[in-house]
């Protein structure tokens, strides 16, 4: 009404006015907003391996899967649109999973609408083996699962949280070496929610990420968290129905965290060097 769509008997209305009924009410449409097409960016990539059909890259830290609310360009999707021009036509630019922003890792992108169409039926199916390296605070002595529905915190909508009506979800984990503070977990993905390792996290928070120590959700206790290091958490295997693997970004990962958990710690906001 106060965008001059609604009118009554023909006249422009204060939306505080009454009606007494015998009125008659037009109402206009508001004129829809045209999407603005992604646009193709030169930004580098890290391919490992692609034919006509798939793309498999090593997404670094720091780098968004696709635009969203305040990251409208820079991202992964304009990347690929730069790379391979092909997949403008296919739904998200041939992306069919993606990782958070801090994550690095593998990603698997389709180059055709059957590709895309296989490889999404393969995850709904949970033929595809995740595997992922990530680093923890605390110590994790031995390997184990954590089977726990994840769903939107109720009052928190950007966070995931264990919710008994959630979707569910396991996770199974193993660790790899430990250090002073912090131990090299490897976990394997039975499904694939948003922020999964993050919140089954078998210790406490990722050591990279800062805000984790407002989202633990699973009262493992939160330590004072790590200077940000770049990649907490590595995605280190992708394997759809065995038809190729990628066996030796386990070792990237293992690099990339061994390195971080090595450097002095600090306590966030202390100021220290």
């Amino acid at each position: 009404m106060r965008e001059g769509r609604i009118r009554v008997d023909g006249a422009a209305r204060d939306p505080k006015d009454k009606v007494w009924g015998g009125e008659r009410l037009q109402v206009h449409e508001a004129e829809a907003a045209v999407p603005r097409p992604d646009r193709a960016e030169p930004i580098g990539l890290s391919i490992l391996f692609e034919d006509a059909h798939v793309i498999v890259l090593d997404k670094p830290p720091g780098l968004v899967v696709h635009p969203g609310s305040g990251v409208p360009s820079g991202t992964l999707l304009n990347a690929l649109l730069h790379h391979a021009p092909c997949v403008a036509g296919l739904p998200r630019a041939g992306i069919v999973h993606r990782l958070d922003k801090d994550t690095s890792g593998l990603l698997v992108v389709a180059k055709t609408l059957e590709a895309q169409t296989d490889l999404v039926r393969q995850l709904q199916a949970r033929s595809v083996r995740r595997q992922y390296a990530a680093l923890v605070h605390g110590v994790v002595e031995r390997g184990g699962s954590v089977e726990a529905a994840l769903g939107r915190h109720p009052t928190q909508r950007t966070r995931m949280a264990v919710l008994g009506a959630g979707r569910h979800a396991v996770t199974h984990y193993a660790p790899l070496e430990r250090f002073a503070r912090a131990t090299l977990v490897q976990c394997d993905l039975e499904t694939g929610r948003t922020h999964q390792i993050r919140v089954h996290d078998p210790s406490r928070p990722s050591a990279g990420r800062r805000s984790d120590l407002r989202q633990a959700q699973i009262g493992f206790g939160i330590a004072r968290c790590f200077r940000q290091t770049g990649a907490p958490c590595h995605a280190s295997g992708i394997d759809p129905s065995g038809e190729w693997r990628s066996d030796g970004m386990a070792g990237v990962a293992a690099g990339r965290l061994r390195r971080a958990a090595r450097r002095p710690a600090r306590r966030v906001g202390s100021g220290a060097p």
